[in-house]
């Protein structure tokens, strides 16, 4: 943990210097160097403001515009950002991109646990690290707030309020300690759509359970879907994360997922009154 850049990990093992932009899995995750961030986030050390000194990341930042169309000036208005990074990993905000996003609750890798999940930085197999990494997030460590239903329909309820109006919200779910959904973002930029659901989602489930302060872990990891069959996997991946965390036997079974609104031909057939575009939620501009 000392010294040394983040690795990111995937099916196939460790990436190379592309990193996540290159990556054709699914679902990368993000193992921390010295202060990490994604899914497997080390709290920053206090004062620290600066994104990490990462030429290999700004480098390829600077590969990925030089190939790229430049973002038109109503997309750069609207604050799309086109390819970009923060220090840690390359990402790509552009209007109609299909997303893949997760964040977790603060408290899903607790520091005071950390003897229970260090040990996965130290995994040479890259096929039983991925599978112990996945394993352990499915353990729902942390106080799990989302497992309580009045708390998972806000989060759910968040997701579904701007359905057809700032987004198409393509598949969810809502895990014990972790959110996954996919969206075809269209006018409103993926950070300022993700802030503005954390930040209600937030405030209104410390009204609910009687908490204070933040819920849920600074950032979010998000990947571009190139393409109709790694939307598909991406869909499978999400909607089956209950049942390979053995939550549920069948993935139509649990409470809080897109895949009990999945037909016979695996249309996803919304509800009218699970949409509600007035909702209260802060205006993402």
């Amino acid at each position: 943990m000392t010294g040394g850049p983040s690795a990111l990990l995937h099916p196939g093992g460790v990436h190379s210097e592309e990193g996540a932009s290159a990556c054709r899995c699914v679902h990368c995750v993000l193992i921390p160097g010295p202060v990490g961030t994604s899914i497997f986030q080390v709290t920053p050390k206090p004062g620290r403001r600066k994104p990490p000194h990462n030429p290999a990341v700004r480098d390829l930042i600077r590969a990925k515009r030089g190939s790229s169309k430049p973002l038109e000036a109503e997309a750069i208005n609207a604050g799309f950002l086109g390819w970009h990074e923060n220090g840690y990993l390359p990402h790509r905000d552009e209007p109609n991109l299909v997303q893949f996003v997760t964040y977790r609750l603060e408290d899903a890798f607790p520091q005071e646990l950390r003897q229970e999940w260090e040990f996965l930085l130290k995994i040479e197999n890259d096929r039983r690290r991925r599978i112990e990494m996945e394993a352990y997030l499915d353990r729902g460590r942390g106080n799990c707030y989302l497992r309580r239903p009045e708390v998972a329909k806000i989060v759910e309820d968040s997701l579904l309020c701007f359905h057809d109006n700032r987004y198409d919200l393509r598949a969810w779910i809502i895990m014990p300690n972790h959110v996954h959904f996919l969206i075809q973002v269209w006018q409103v930029p993926l950070s300022k759509l993700v802030d503005s659901c954390k930040t209600f989602t937030s405030r209104e489930t410390n009204k609910v359970i009687g908490r204070r302060g933040g819920l849920w872990q600074k950032g979010y990891w998000d990947t571009y879907v190139r393409n109709g069959e790694h939307e598909l996997r991406a869909r499978r991946y999400i909607e089956n994360n209950p049942v390979k965390a053995g939550l549920v036997s069948f993935a139509k079974d649990w409470p809080w997922s897109s895949a009990r609104y999945r037909d016979g031909y695996g249309r996803l057939c919304f509800p009218e009154d699970r949409i509600d575009p007035v909702r209260a939620l802060p205006r993402a501009r």
